[in-house]
């Protein structure tokens, strides 16, 4: 394994290729939870109205998840890059169901979640 100092401009595009994806899916995932679920506060809109809508937040969407996975397949495998993206989702759509939508959130969500971090243990633990 080869060490950069924290100057080095090979260390920075190291830190790099591990952090953007991460932030590109949170971008990404923020998009994603407002056209999927944001239409739930308008539901006297028509369907359409809301199918349209969603279509052109998703496209803002794939503008960063494309990219971060892109990015992010070179140090990460898909399988780290789905857990990653699933963590990051769950953890947008629960501010977002508690502070957009207005739920509450309940101790079993938290429980569920806790397994969930369990999961990203096994899957990036080196055996």
């Amino acid at each position: 394994m080869i060490v950069y100092e924290k100057s080095c401009f090979w260390y920075n595009f190291c830190m790099f290729r591990h952090i953007a994806p991460i932030v590109l899916l949170l971008i990404s995932n923020i998009f994603m939870t407002f056209a999927w679920y944001g239409h739930l506060r308008f539901r006297s809109l028509p369907l359409i109205v809301v199918i349209l809508a969603s279509w052109g937040i998703a496209f803002f969407e794939y503008c960063f998840q494309v990219p971060a996975n892109r990015i992010g397949y070179n140090c990460y495998n898909a399988v780290q890059l789905k857990t990653i993206q699933e963590v990051i989702t769950l953890t947008v759509f629960a501010f977002f169901s508690v502070l957009y939508l207005k739920e509450q959130f309940r101790w079993n969500y938290l429980i569920g979640f806790l397994f969930i971090i369990l999961a990203v243990f096994f899957i990036f633990k080196k055996w």
